[in-house]
């Protein structure tokens, strides 16, 4: 018995022997396959975003509250004893406008979600005559006739982030005011396109001498 299960071993191997021999003789001249690439789970993992506020919203709510963390970091004042400049001085300062330029420079890119551009009822101050805003449905006309310059403009705003945070890096007060400069011209240069471009016709009928 001992010597028929030791004569059984024995050939189970050499089979074993004999199936290791195929397998390395087909593996050398049939590569194995790669494996399978991880870009199809990240997708799922990534996936598309989906808004869950306007546009009008999102700017009232987190692109314009943000943005005062840098518009409020210097102040020009003038008193009864002289012009007084308000500038940050302390860590927690520069922190407030690190926050403020860290949140533009992301939140910006939300306004590539396409997303209404108000809340479901609202027409902006766009009823009656000669209104002073566009409508959301205006809007999207001219987004769409033109979606080249709604991603320039996007991409001015953020621009103007990277540049408060070079700023805030160096702590440099100079280069934070022109930062505060540009932020406000790309804000209002949106604003004049896509919200009340009214305004922008009456600025170049009056800069014209």
């Amino acid at each position: 018995m001992l010597q028929t299960l030791v004569g059984l071993r024995l050939g189970v191997r050499s089979g074993l022997l004999v199936c290791a021999g195929l397998t390395l003789s087909c593996s050398s001249s049939k590569p194995l396959p790669p494996p399978a690439s991880s870009a199809a789970p990240a997708q799922a993992l990534w996936g598309d975003m989906k808004p869950v506020v306007s546009v009008k919203e999102l700017m009232r709510d987190m692109i314009d509250p943000i943005a005062d963390n840098i518009f409020d970091s210097i102040a020009i004042v003038d008193t009864p004893h002289g012009t007084v400049q308000h500038v940050p001085k302390t860590d927690e300062d520069w922190d407030k406008i690190r926050i403020g330029a860290v949140t533009l420079a992301e939140g910006a890119y939300l306004l590539k979600v396409q997303r209404p551009f108000a809340p479901a009822g609202d027409v902006n101050n766009s009823v009656g005559p000669n209104p002073p805003e566009l409508s959301p449905t205006e809007i999207r006309a001219k987004l769409e006739t033109d979606p080249v310059l709604w991603n320039a403009k996007i991409e001015a705003l953020r621009n103007v982030a990277l540049e408060t945070l070079e700023a805030v890096k160096k702590k440099d007060v100079d280069a934070l005011f022109e930062a505060g400069s540009d932020l406000d011209e790309a804000c209002e240069t949106c604003h004049l396109e896509y919200w009340y471009p009214g305004d922008k016709a009456l600025r170049q009928k009056a800069a014209k001498p």
